[in-house]
């Protein structure tokens, strides 16, 4: 049986996220299982650049049908990571009603469907990926109940305490359930008032960072003392005695009696931190009052984990050495876009998600995305950067990488196939040595450009995890980065750059049987250096996600300080990023992006027309020169820079540093020119 797993908002365009309300996606994803075995995975926000996207999956989905190579036609089922219920009031309330007179239209829909579910996806389908489907192929599932199949079924777990635990979906907050092979018994809904995903939303935010910015306060909170404001924090939350909890919301605007709320723009400070330790303590308290209580009731010594609260780190490695539980199974893709692939599992699965039906350790790795494809295929794509990069093919691309870096280069590693999921796992990595301090800084300045407190994981192998962190008896993967350990004390000094300010790191282990050529880079560098470990975090800058094609980790190495880059056995080399070297270099837009003037009332000034470059996903826009708005004003998609640039008599000395800077914060797209069949 061939199933498609979806989650997703509804429009082909993204909309802002930045004030989520009610019934509204993010982190849109596809995931296609045949016969219980995932097949392919994409998140959506890979393929159209937008973090966090809500459109709905199209591009996902058809790179799901390629990698797999069938037709739409050929899927059995359709599953949404949504209830049939949520859905429809969600259409009819966001500006989709009625959906003939205003949306429908939007999309090019051609019949009505009158807020229909089955119907408006039907819909969707035919108008964005070009197939019919038949309508009693298409299902929903309720949100909750997809996260936890995507937790329970890939397990190998008989039978497991399964909890889930985020902000919202499907006007809920979370499930506590007992998984077996019979299929999921719910214990108890978390409601959306107690919901522990939006309490530490509520409190990242008064810290100044953004709605999907709880990792950089997870980051933050070792630097500070949790005492100071455990008793405040204490006043947020009440535990019960049947293990529940309580979230009183409206008791949080009293942070305001300790400090204002930060603004983006300025500093952090020791009161920030000490705000951070103390939710984070907060977080750690209720989840383990509500796990001791389910474990000694049930007496289930195996536990698995989903929804978004599931990707703090910390808080699963403070569950993994609690002893509560045997075995731990974390959902690597536990934010939205795991409820693809839940949706998917349950659809195959008929609801009866029987573990052996989805096959036992279904999920020993994650890359299921996007194929770079083999040495031609790569060696022709980095042939049309020519005049920006040298490429040569190497023998042995392991040996070469690991001797980079004990040179003290950092690299951007891409292999294979894209991992589904928010960490850069092996195959869409930027790597360095983990042993200097300076590590650290150096990304930062040359690449990441992002908050300094923030640490970076080790990757390390498999078969010598033991001898470097504390590994606690409790059995887990940890080839996901989603536990903190810690490492060990008599280590600390040599792992420099991956420890954090706590003893503390994000570990992944790194199997040989699963990705056999970084964990060989691994191993030339412990036969270099002695140490079985590198520095991994995700191969991006902080103006996009992770990269995914060749051509986007060309571009992100064009626009930062990296020093190497290595695609399949490709060494890539950097020329000098000149004018003249860019003038054959196509500029165009994202879809989402676009100049626009706009006029307004300046202070003395009066109304003036200011020349941006806005989005339609966040609020934020960025001002542009006046030279540089007359190239945005001629991108055609066409013809190349130095075309364009000297068709407006510009001086390229003048223009050219502004352009390669909208190239490095993706306000503009530059690529080679597309060749013709049959040129060369």
């Amino acid at each position: 049986m061939l199933v498609l797993g979806l989650n997703g908002g509804f429009s082909p365009a993204h909309t802002n996220v930045t004030g989520e309300s009610e019934g509204q996606c993010h982190d849109s994803a596809a995931v296609l299982i045949r016969d219980g075995r995932v097949i392919a995975a994409f998140e959506e926000e890979r393929l159209d650049r937008i973090k966090h996207t809500n459109r709905f999956p199209a591009n996902a989905i058809r790179a799901c049908l390629s990698a797999a190579n069938v037709r739409l036609q050929d899927v059995d089922r359709v599953a949404m990571g949504m209830s049939d219920e949520c859905f429809r009031h969600t259409l009819r309330r966001q500006n989709f009603v009625p959906v003939q007179h205003h949306f429908s239209r939007a999309l090019g829909l051609d019949r009505r469907t009158d807020a229909d579910p089955v119907a408006f996806v039907q819909e969707l389908l035919k108008c964005h990926v070009g197939s019919e489907v038949e309508e009693n192929c298409i299902g929903f599932v309720n949100h909750h109940m997809a996260h936890a199949l995507s937790a329970f079924a890939p397990s190998g777990f008989d039978r497991a305490l399964v909890v889930t635990m985020d902000g919202r979906g499907d006007d809920e907050s979370g499930y506590v359930a007992v998984g077996s092979s019979g299929g999921l018994e719910i214990l108890r809904v978390i409601r959306i008032r107690d919901s522990l995903g939006a309490f530490y939303q509520r409190a990242t935010v008064f810290l100044g960072f953004g709605v999907h910015d709880q990792y950089k306060v997870m980051g933050l909170a070792p630097y500070g003392r949790p005492d100071k404001y455990r008793d405040l924090f204490s006043t947020f939350y009440t535990l019960g005695p049947d293990g529940d909890h309580e979230v009183h919301a409206d008791r949080m605007t009293s942070l305001t009696d300790v400090m204002p709320r930060r603004l983006p723009s300025e500093p952090i400070t020791k009161q920030h931190e000490d705000v951070a330790a103390a939710l984070q303590c907060a977080l750690e308290s209720i989840v383990l009052h509500v796990l001791e209580y389910y474990r000694r009731t049930t007496g289930l010594e195996k536990l698995c984990l989903a929804g978004g609260v599931a990707h703090n780190c910390t808080l699963n490695g403070k569950i993994l050495r609690s002893g509560l539980f045997s075995h731990v199974f974390v959902q690597p893709a536990s934010h939205d876009a795991g409820t693809a692939l839940g949706a998917a599992i349950y659809a195959n699965s008929a609801g009866v998600p029987n573990a052996r039906v989805a096959g036992a350790r279904t999920m020993p790795h994650q890359y299921w995305g996007s194929d770079i494809g083999g040495e031609g295929t790569v060696g022709a794509r980095l042939g049309r950067w020519a005049p920006l990069v040298s490429a040569e093919r190497c023998a042995d691309i392991a040996d070469a990488g690991a001797a980079l870096l004990a040179e003290g280069r950092v690299i951007g590693w891409v292999q294979g196939r894209a991992e589904f999921g928010p960490r850069a796992l092996g195959n869409r990595s930027l790597l360095a040595d983990p042993r200097p301090a300076s590590n650290k800084e150096l990304i930062n300045a040359m690449v990441k450009k992002r908050e300094s407190f923030r640490p970076f994981a080790p990757a390390v192998m498999a078969e010598h995890a033991d001898e470097w962190f504390e590994i606690p008896s409790a059995q887990a993967d940890l080839g996901h980065m989603t536990y903190v350990l810690q490492v060990r004390a008599e280590k600390r000094a040599v792992l420099g750059a991956v420890t954090h300010v706590d003893g503390s790191a994000r570990v992944q282990t790194v199997q040989r049987r699963d990705n056999e050529r970084f964990w060989s880079l691994i191993d030339r560098f412990r036969q270099i250096s002695g140490v079985p470990i590198v520095l991994n975090t995700s191969f991006n800058n902080n103006a996009e996600p992770i990269v995914d094609s060749v051509d986007d980790a060309v571009a992100c190495f064009l626009t930062t300080e990296i020093h190497y880059l290595i695609v399949d056995s490709w060494l890539v080399t950097k020329r000098e990023v000149t004018y003249e070297a860019c003038r054959g270099l196509v500029p165009s837009f994202m879809p989402h992006l676009a100049p626009r003037q706009v006029r307004q009332c300046e202070p003395g000034r009066g109304f003036v027309w200011s020349r941006q470059m806005a989005n339609n996903f966040n609020d934020r826009i960025s001002e542009v020169s006046a030279e540089l708005w007359r190239v945005l004003e001629a991108v055609d998609g066409e013809r190349g820079l130095g075309e364009i640039v000297e068709s407006l008599g510009l001086e390229p000395g003048q223009v050219f540093p502004q352009v390669l800077d909208a190239w490095s914060r993706r306000l503009l797209k530059l690529s080679p020119r597309e060749q013709s069949p049959g040129t060369h």
